[in-house]
């Protein structure tokens, strides 16, 4: 008698027939970047939109060119300029309702500026005054995530705890190709899917996660094809076609807002610039490959299609442009005034109760900077007596001088 063959033994019963637990096709993004301008598409665009998109663009572009002078004039530590990407920085913000959340990372102040944040208190912690320079819940705005691509585990989190309270609320999620490498990227689209969260992820594909190139990080047919892995659509679109970007983003969070679950957009896009301040990008790609992207312009290319339709003028060239220059005007003058800082607020916001480390190196600093304070305050009184002798010895030496030169002529040799 065989173990199998024993009363009670395990007997395995022939499996169901495998079913996939989610239909893929509807989950597959376009063979190609999906476009609007230049195509019978923009025809159906609100003009309202186009013109609004446009003066958006013409105004980011000039954040971006000023806050990368700021950065040479050593008014701001570092800045990652989204110039060439300000059609997704945008989109993002203006599909976004009040209610909603965005999570922005490092490069997209321009994103958080769009979305109402005073572009000073955007550029707070890029200066290194502070963590972040605005108040996250005043505007539904997260901080800046330096850290690659930890915002989208926050995104998900606050998605889904709306949803638990029973809130109409959507968090965007933006972050670069580099940022898909990570861990935390899959933990987020893993946890948004299987919770069905009412979450939007926008990758801007650049080109580079710094020095390296997306060949090197993937080899999936696009960044949008991870989506089908996590059980949620995916999409790709021409990330420097502004109104594509925008229509795609707004039926994405339509779509979560619904009850439809998360969805991951692609946006193919590029760095014109350098990775930052601090990078040469001359060392891994060549001046012909900026100059095609340089061709393919999102403020160009949305300036066509509204001249071309005889939507735009000249008049309404120059008035996005005049307005653009008086924001830079104005953000140039008032980061050019040295603020004042305290540095106990190094540990303010941190923690919403602080731990033990944290209060003790509180105390530490404030022992430290009352040591300098009265060091500084010893030396000014020092100085002050110093200064206070010199002027008496100079009076003294001068009365005596003026007694001797006052003698009789004939006095005394």
């Amino acid at each position: 008698m065989t173990v199998m063959e024993q009363r009670g033994a395990y007997r395995p019963t022939p499996p169901p027939a495998w079913q996939a637990r989610t239909e893929p096709a509807p989950l597959l993004p376009d063979a190609e970047p999906y476009r609007v301008l230049g195509t019978k598409a923009a025809e159906r665009v609100d003009p309202a939109l186009l013109r609004t998109l446009y003066a958006r663009l013409v105004h980011g572009r000039r954040y971006n060119t000023q806050a990368t002078a700021l950065t040479k004039q050593g008014r701001l530590a570092v800045y990652p300029s989204s110039t060439g990407q300000e059609a997704c920085e945008v989109a993002a913000a203006l599909a976004l309702e009040e209610r909603d959340w965005l999570f922005p990372s490092y490069r997209d102040t321009l994103a958080v500026v769009t979305r109402g944040v005073d572009p000073v208190e955007a550029l707070t912690l890029l200066r290194g005054d502070w963590h972040t320079g605005y108040d996250p819940r005043a505007h539904r705005v997260a901080p800046l995530s330096t850290p690659l691509a930890t915002q989208l585990p926050h995104a998900v989190g606050l998605a889904h705890a709306a949803r638990l309270k029973g809130d109409d609320v959507v968090a965007l999620a933006m972050v670069g190709d580099g940022g898909t490498s990570e861990g935390d990227f899959h933990e987020a689209l893993n946890f948004a899917a299987v919770w069905r969260a009412p979450v939007v992820f926008l990758v801007q594909n650049n080109g580079f996660a710094i020095s390296v190139p997306l060949a090197k990080q993937t080899a999936a047919p696009s960044l949008a094809h991870k989506a089908v892995g996590y059980g949620m659509p995916g999409r790709l679109v021409d990330g420097n076609d502004a109104a594509a970007v925008h229509e795609v983003l707004t039926d994405a969070v339509r779509h979560a807002r619904e009850g439809g679950g998360p969805t991951l957009v692609e946006a193919v896009t590029y760095r014109v610039e350098a990775h930052t301040n601090a990078d040469d990008a001359t060392r891994y790609r060549g001046d012909d490959e900026v100059a095609a992207w340089r061709r393919h312009d999102p403020v160009d290319l949305l300036e066509r299609e509204l001249t071309g339709r005889g939507l735009l003028d000249e008049e309404g060239v120059r008035a996005a442009r005049e307005d653009a220059e008086t924001m830079a005007a104005g953000l140039r003058a008032r980061m050019n005034e040295d603020p004042e800082l305290d540095p106990m607020d190094l540990f303010a916001h941190v923690y919403a109760e602080p731990t033990p480390q944290l209060r003790e190196q509180r105390e530490l600093l404030r022992a430290e900077l009352a040591a300098e304070a009265e060091a500084e305050a010893e030396t000014e009184t020092e100085s002050e007596a110093e200064t206070e002798a010199t002027t008496d010895a100079a009076t003294h030496a001068g009365t005596a001088t003026g007694s001797v030169s006052g003698a009789p002529e004939g006095g005394p040799r």
